[in-house]
């Protein structure tokens, strides 16, 4: 009797085997034709018996396990990727070379999916996949740098401030080189590691290969932080998440301006510009500085100072036609005074003479702002609000044919 029952549980220990070797054989097939849900069909069948295979069979599993779950790699979601991944783990475990390229096509599925996704502004979901790619292999923090950045502007502060933090803590910089290429598909350009980008190009999936030098992104991430925290109105902690960002890294201009630019989000405008004016210090030939200075004193109503930074931020650079746009609206500010004083004049003979005064002061003011005006446009002739301000001002001067000629620009 012993040896009938164990002859039995033997045939029926190889039947099992049979069976499930047979599932694992049809889910290759199933992957090899691209059918992948049928794939994971047979996976599931023969998952349960797994114990009873070889280490042969079991790496084999593992592997068209990883295949099924990562299917043709578009779109792939981030619970099959994360499910891929690991039976690509266990086969790569076991001896899989395979696996191991499986592993790298998983995150570079995932990282695929997330341009088409941000691409389409779905931040969120363009997030989730980047933070899992990085998940895959920690020492690829560029994902999570963009996986905080895709989740500020999903609007997902919450999410977006742990990116941020992990970045803050693990002192990423994010400086050095950036490998790019462009995917011969959707003719975007994707970032990724320098031995996958250069294996995707051998592969033809990728051309037109770069590398390129990055500032640290320090001060952002510090910004970012400190943004998050004016938004959540925790303007406290926004101050320490600045200030312990400094002290790690004393002398770093892009804090300096994360710092100013904190100060301006906080509505303190005055503290900004003391700021900028430090900054400018640190940078005296940046010419951004200068106009961020020309921004802020004309919001504090520094119409002469706030000029004097627009001019300087010119002569550093002469094709900031916005600086030169703002010399323009800086100048034309200086009317609202006189507009003031003119309505409020009355019918007198001494009315009217002061009238015709503040009219005079009113022309020059006009002609002061002309030559910035016609510059703007020679350098921009679809700037329609340039066009049509010095429309208005050829006509307040009696100009005509000057008047005509940007009407006809209006027109076209």
């Amino acid at each position: 009797m012993k040896t009938n029952i164990l002859s039995v549980a033997l045939s029926v220990l190889t039947m099992t085997a049979f069976a499930q070797k047979d599932e694992i054989k049809d889910a290759e097939d199933a992957v090899e034709d691209g059918n992948y849900a049928e794939a994971k069909a047979f996976i599931d069948k023969a998952e349960p018996k797994l114990s009873e295979a070889n280490d042969k069979w079991t790496e084999r599993f593992y592997l068209y396990k990883g295949q099924a779950y990562l299917g043709a790699g578009k779109n792939v979601s981030v619970e099959d990727a994360k499910t891929a991944a690991e039976a690509f783990q266990k086969a790569a475990d076991m001896g899989s070379e395979e696996a191991e390229e499986g592993l790298m096509k998983v995150r570079n599925s995932l990282v695929q999916s997330a341009v088409e996704d941000q691409n389409t502004e779905n931040y969120e979901k363009a997030a989730d996949k980047l933070y899992a790619s990085y998940e895959l292999n920690k020492q690829d923090t560029v994902y999570l740098y963009y996986a905080a950045a895709n989740s500020l502007n999903a609007q997902n502060y919450d999410a977006a401030l742990g990116y941020y933090e992990m970045l803050r803590d693990l002192d990423y910089d994010g400086s050095g080189m950036e490998y790019t290429a462009v995917n011969v598909e959707t003719g975007q350009e994707e970032v990724m590691p320098k031995d996958q980008r250069d294996l995707m190009v051998k592969s033809g999936q990728y051309k037109d290969p770069q590398d390129k030098k990055l500032p640290s992104k320090k001060g952002e991430i510090a910004k970012n932080i400190a943004l998050i925290y004016i938004s959540q109105e925790k303007n406290d902690k926004a101050i320490a998440a600045m200030e312990s960002a400094k002290a790690e890294n004393p002398g770093d201009v892009g804090l300096l301006q994360a710092e100013a630019n904190m100060y301006y989000q906080m509505g303190d405008k005055e503290k900004y510009r003391e700021l900028m004016e430090d900054l400018v210090e640190e940078a005296p030939d940046d010419p951004s500085l200068y106009y961020n200075l020309g921004v802020s004193s004309a919001e504090l109503g520094k119409t002469e100072k706030a000029i004097e930074y627009y001019k300087k931020a010119l002569e550093l650079d002469p094709d900031m036609n916005e600086a030169r746009m703002n010399i323009v609206v800086a100048i034309l500010a200086k009317e609202r005074d006189i507009i003031d004083e003119m309505n409020g004049l009355g019918m007198s003979k001494e009315d009217d003479k002061r009238y015709k005064e503040l009219m005079e002061e009113r022309k020059e003011i006009y002609k002061e702002a002309i030559p910035y005006l016609e510059k703007v446009i020679e350098k921009d002739p679809q700037n329609i609000n340039a066009i049509q301000t010095a429309m208005n001002i050829y006509s307040q001067l009696d100009m005509p044919e000057k008047a005509k000629e940007m009407k006809a620009m209006l027109e076209q």
